[in-house]
């Protein structure tokens, strides 16, 4: 990793709130990406960071991350746009970070040459979140792999400006509500065969499409 990327991923660290990180997301959106009015499409930068030796990365993680973003453009039907770019022409800037026991990524604001951004915080590492999450990650790679990915997709989500829900079927839904946790991500796992069917089956409910569409309508 860059001693810039360092520097923020550090700088991040020194502003969390162990108290809030209880699941999924950071309890508040950023709607870092408001769409100009005058725009057809909103189209984004983003990066993600390189792995480094001890937060648990591994590799074909910054895959998973790619398709989150991914993920999101398909379900806007043209009102969203991604574009991969420098670290520091990135409005959404994905970073990966070391073990925190019971967190698993959060996204912060920052500024991005005079406009708002977001720096997503996930943490590949499953130990510390619990035997429910921890010992299936270890016998099941494509379980593991999807705590990571929908935990990108959930905190991508967030950079767009889009809220937590207390339904357990979004996407956007907060672990502070309670509810099966390992079970949320277990009927991703259970939709899938192999690594590859990560990308055709986006993880979002119609509800997270709907409020995605309408804050990013296109035209």
């Amino acid at each position: 990793m860059k001693l810039a990327s360092m520097l923020v991923v550090f700088a991040a660290l020194s502003l969390w709130n162990v108290g809030s990180q209880a699941g999924v997301g950071p309890g508040r959106a950023t709607a870092a990406n408001a769409l100009d009015s005058a725009e057809s499409t909103a189209v984004i930068g983003y990066y993600i960071s390189p792995g480094y030796p001890g937060s648990g990365y591994r590799e074909g993680d910054g895959q998973l991350a790619d398709w989150a973003f991914t993920a999101w453009e398909k379900a806007s039907n043209g009102g969203l746009r991604f574009v991969p770019v420098d670290e520091s022409d990135a409005r959404v800037r994905l970073y990966w970070v070391g073990r925190r026991d019971g967190f698993y990524g959060e996204a912060r604001p920052t500024m991005v040459a005079g406009r708002q951004g977001t720096a997503v915080l996930v943490q590949p590492d499953m130990r510390g979140l619990g035997p429910g999450i921890e010992e299936p990650a270890k016998q099941d790679r494509l379980f593991r792999d999807s705590v990571v990915y929908l935990t990108c997709l959930h905190e991508v989500g967030h950079a767009l400006g889009l809220p937590h829900t207390a339904d357990e079927q979004d996407i956007m839904y907060w672990f502070g509500y309670g509810g099966d946790i390992p079970g949320f991500f277990r009927r991703y796992r259970d939709r899938l065969h192999r690594r590859d069917d990560i990308p055709r089956h986006f993880g979002l409910s119609e509800r997270d499409v709907a409020r995605l569409r309408a804050q990013y309508p296109g035209r």
